[in-house]
C-alpha cells in the first residue's frame, strides 16, 4: 500500500492557446490535510476537476486513491467525496429528504441518515425545507451528503465562503474530525488563516506553477522578518536600546524596539542577557514572525484580499 492518497506529476492543462496548468507536480499523504493555495486564475479549480475526473488532463500522469485518473475513473469516483463551492443541496426537499436521496443512489439505509443528521446537528431540523436553513446549515448537509459511501478522500473547493466565522469554526471541526477518523482532504481556500489553522501541507499555485510547496511553518520560515517587539517604560531606556542593536526600529509612540531575531531560543537569550548587561529592563517582549498573507504577497506578487 502506497502512502500517498494523490500522486500528481507533471499535470498540464490548455484550453486553446491559454495554458491553465504548466506542468505541476506535488504528493498528498493519506489521512492529512493539503491545501492549494493562489489568486483567482491559478488554475485551483481545474486542478481539483481533473483530479475528481470531471475535466481530461492534456499530460502528466495523476493517481488518486491509487488509480489512475484517465485509465480508471470509475474507480477514483467510488474512492472519492466532493464538496464544491456552492452547496449541492435541492431547496425543495428536507435535509432528511436530500440525505435519503443520496443513499439511493450509493447504497446505505436510514441508520446512515440518522448517524448522519445527528453527527451535523441536523437532526431537529430534518424535516424542514432545505430552503429554510441558513448558510451553514446548508454547508453542513452539503458535506453530510458528501460522506455517504465514505468515501477515504475528500475534496473540499472553498468550503466555506460565505460563512460567518462561527460556522466556519464549526466546519473546521468536522474537518478535524474527518481527519482523525483517517480521511483525507484536498482543501481549497480563499481564507488563509482557514489554512494555516487546517492544513498539514500548503501549496500555492501562480498562473498555472506551482511556485513553493511545504508545511504552513516552512513557508513562513522563508520569508525574512521575524522580529522581537521589545516595550520600554520610558524614552531613556528605549534610547539605551536602540543603540544596543544595530538594525533596529523604534516605535516612539509605544514606547518599543523592533529587533530583527530568527525567533530561536538561542537568539533570544542573547537578546535578554544583552539587555540584562546594561541594566535594561523590557516591560514586555514578544516574537513576532510572517504569517501566511505576507507568504502570499512575496510569491504572487498580491496579497490575499486583493487576488479574491
Amino acid at each position: 500500500m502506497t502512502s500517498s492518497a494523490i500522486e500528481v506529476a507533471g499535470l498540464r492543462k490548455a484550453y486553446g492557446d491559454k495554458v491553465v496548468l504548466d506542468g505541476i507536480d506535488f504528493d498528498v499523504r493519506q489521512g492529512g490535510i493539503f491545501s492549494l493555495l493562489g489568486p483567482n486564475g491559478a488554475g485551483k479549480t481545474t486542478t481539483v476537476n481533473v483530479l475528481t475526473t470531471l475535466t481530461k488532463a492534456d499530460g502528466g500522469t495523476v493517481r488518486v486513491a491509487g488509480h489512475d485518473v484517465a485509465a480508471d475513473a470509475k474507480a477514483v469516483r467510488a474512492a472519492i467525496g466532493v464538496t464544491g463551492q456552492f452547496a449541492a443541496v435541492d431547496d425543495l426537499l428536507t435535509g432528511q429528504e436530500n440525505l435519503q436521496l443520496m443513499v439511493d443512489l450509493k447504497g446505505g439505509g436510514r441508520r446512515v441518515v440518522a448517524e448522519l443528521l445527528e453527527r451535523f446537528e441536523l437532526a431537529e431540523a430534518a424535516r424542514k425545507p432545505v430552503s429554510t436553513y441558513s448558510g451553514g446549515m446548508r454547508r453542513k448537509l452539503d458535506l453530510a451528503m458528501t460522506l455517504v459511501g465514505a468515501p477515504r478522500i475528500i475534496f473540499l473547493d472553498e468550503p466555506t465562503t460565505g460563512l460567518d466565522p462561527r460556522s466556519r469554526r464549526t466546519m473546521w471541526t468536522i474537518i478535524r474530525e474527518l481527519v482523525a477518523d483517517g480521511v483525507t482532504i484536498f482543501l481549497t481556500t480563499q481564507y488563509l488563516e482557514e489554512a494555516d489553522q487546517l492544513a498539514d501541507r500548503i501549496a500555492v499555485l501562480d498562473r498555472g506553477r506551482l511556485v513553493a510547496q511545504g508545511t504552513p511553518d516552512e513557508l513562513k520560515s522563508r520569508l525574512p522578518g521575524t522580529h522581537v517587539r521589545l516595550r520600554f517604560a520610558d524614552t531613556a531606556d528605549l534610547d539605551a536600546a536602540a543603540r544596543l542593536f544595530a538594525g533596529s526600529a523604534r516605535d516612539d509612540e509605544g514606547l518599543a524596539l523592533r529587533v530583527p531575531s530568527d525567533g530561536g531560543t538561542k537568539s533570544l537569550r542573547g537578546l535578554l542577557d544583552r539587555l540584562d548587561e546594561h541594566s535594561l529592563n523590557a516591560e514586555a517582549f514578544s516574537v513576532h514572525t510572517p504569517d501566511l498573507d505576507d507568504v502570499f504577497l512575496a510569491l504572487t506578487g498580491r496579497t490575499a484580499e486583493d487576488a479574491k
